[in-house]
């Protein structure tokens, strides 16, 4: 192996392309441990290739639902911030979600976060109001209500559907849950076989 040292590298009068490697290069390094890759302002780095462990991902990420064949329907009494029980998982890259006793996702990561939930609700009564908050530690950090000043008009028979979606600043060790609560009545269904869900994704760059 020969090492060749200088301090610039540049294309030959008349060509605008410099090419590195060719037929016999199966990998191409650059520096080592500790150097910097400096790329002056107003250069381009176009990938027409696979670009691996390059930029980084949204992740941890995990997105739970409920599952009726491990529980049923879940359901919720009357007036009062219920729990949900998410007991199944879609995705969970960093395995922080519990489906089986808390419910609640702990961050191990710190970061800002995209965290939401999508929650349908056997349809209430005329009147009625549907509320959901996504809670931070014991404590609720976003809620919102479906319909306006959160009554639902529930005259076609629909069930009823709200959901929230917030950035977070979160710390590792915080946890989140999910609470419901109606004003039916009655005790009503917190329904499986539709889109409810619990998410969240670490947002990369900020």
């Amino acid at each position: 192996m020969s090492k060749l040292e200088t301090n610039t590298i540049d294309t030959i009068s008349g060509t605008n392309t410099l090419q590195v490697g060719d037929g016999n290069v199966a990998t191409i390094n650059l520096g080592k441990s500790g150097d910097t890759i400096n790329i002056p302002s107003g250069a381009t780095i176009t990938n027409s290739g696979t670009a691996n462990n390059f930029g980084g991902a949204n992740t941890p990420a995990f997105c739970a639902y409920r599952n009726y064949n491990n529980g049923g329907y879940q359901s919720i009494p009357n007036n009062s911030f219920t729990k949900c029980a998410f007991n199944a998982e879609y995705w969970d890259t960093a395995s922080e979600f519990d489906p089986s006793t808390n419910y609640r996702w702990t961050a191990g990561t710190a970061g800002k976060y995209v965290i939401g939930t999508n929650i349908i609700i056997d349809n209430l009564a005329d009147g009625a109001a549907l509320l959901v908050s996504i809670y931070k530690n014991g404590s609720a950090v976003g809620t919102n209500a479906q319909g306006l000043n959160g009554i639902v008009n529930s005259s076609n028979g629909n069930p009823d559907q709200c959901q929230v979606i917030s950035t977070i600043n979160v710390a590792s060790g915080d946890y989140f849950e999910v609470y419901v609560k109606h004003t039916h009545g009655s005790s009503r269904d917190w329904r499986t076989e539709y889109g409810n869900v619990f998410y969240a994704h670490k947002l990369i760059g900020v």
